[in-house]
């Protein structure tokens, strides 16, 4: 069974759907623990300062923001988990991430909040699914 679950989340409905899934999985096993990860992008922390938030605190606060609808689901869930924000480009930051350490299983949404990335670049889903060591849910 799944102990260890990640989920990719960067605040979007389809990372909420995803987190859905998680904790819908994480339940069957009373050992399961769900990891949020939430990539900040370095283009998206240059940004923020551009745009004039030099608050360290307050740029924190916004980027756990972003995850707060996850975390309460999961506390009323009763799933075990914690929140875990790192940064980088965040396809390549989570198949490090999840690559180096003792996982189970990834899940992420299908799309996610920067569309033009996705067209560009490709899916941060779609970098997960092909670099990652483990089983990857992507949830529509």
């Amino acid at each position: 069974m799944y102990r260890q679950i990640i989920l990719a989340c960067d605040g979007s409905e389809h990372a909420f759907r995803a987190a859905k899934h998680a904790a819908h999985i994480a339940k069957c096993n009373v050992e399961a623990n769900v990891e949020v990860v939430y990539v900040v992008d370095n283009r998206t922390a240059k940004s923020d300062i551009i745009q004039g938030q030099t608050d360290i605190e307050t740029i924190e606060a916004s980027r756990k923001e972003r995850v707060r609808e996850i975390e309460t689901m999961l506390q009323q869930e009763e799933v075990s988990y914690k929140i875990t924000i790192l940064h980088g480009d965040p396809g390549e930051t989570i198949v490090q991430y999840v690559n180096t350490g003792d996982v189970d299983l990834v899940v992420v949404g299908s799309r996610g909040l920067n569309t033009l990335q996705e067209m560009v670049l490709g899916s941060v889903s779609h970098k997960v699914a092909k670099r990652v060591k483990c089983p990857v849910m992507i949830v529509k």
